[in-house]
């Protein structure tokens, strides 16, 4: 199962001139289903996990995988052959079943850790249908 760690920070009280006061902040782990190898549309998925982002107003959204084989990535997705693009190319710079490091005993190149970082507005990423989070899976 892919394990992701998701760090939400943000101020949280209003003043009556509606300039945001004090600070909060929440961090959760989260385990989302497993995926075969390809570019999965995950937006959905976290938001379900996190009901905690509805008790902020603004705010910054950092999105951390722990997974080896799997990466995280921010794209435009108006057009439907955008996934199919992306994994055309990704197919092509790591083909599967390639090990392309040089050290297989050596932990270090296991160790990456991708983050994505984003807003927080009215409780919700502002991520819309045109611009989900995506994961890759190897």
């Amino acid at each position: 199962m892919v394990t992701r760690w998701f760090c939400q920070w943000s101020n949280m009280a209003s003043s009556s001139r509606g300039i945001q006061l004090g600070s909060a902040w929440v961090q959760r782990k989260v385990k989302l289903r497993p995926q075969h190898r390809g570019i999965h549309l995950v937006t959905d998925e976290v938001l379900k996990e996190l009901p905690e982002l509805r008790q902020f107003s603004v705010g910054l959204l950092h999105v951390q995988i722990l997974h080896t084989s799997a990466s995280l990535a921010l794209n435009e997705n108006w057009d439907p052959y955008v996934r199919d693009d992306m994994e055309m190319m990704l197919n092509k710079i790591v083909p599967e079943g390639i090990w392309l490091c040089e050290h297989r005993n050596d932990a270090g190149p296991r160790k990456i850790v991708a983050t994505v970082n984003g807003c927080l507005r009215d409780g919700r990423t502002p991520v819309s249908p045109m611009s989900p989070m995506a994961s890759t899976s190897s």
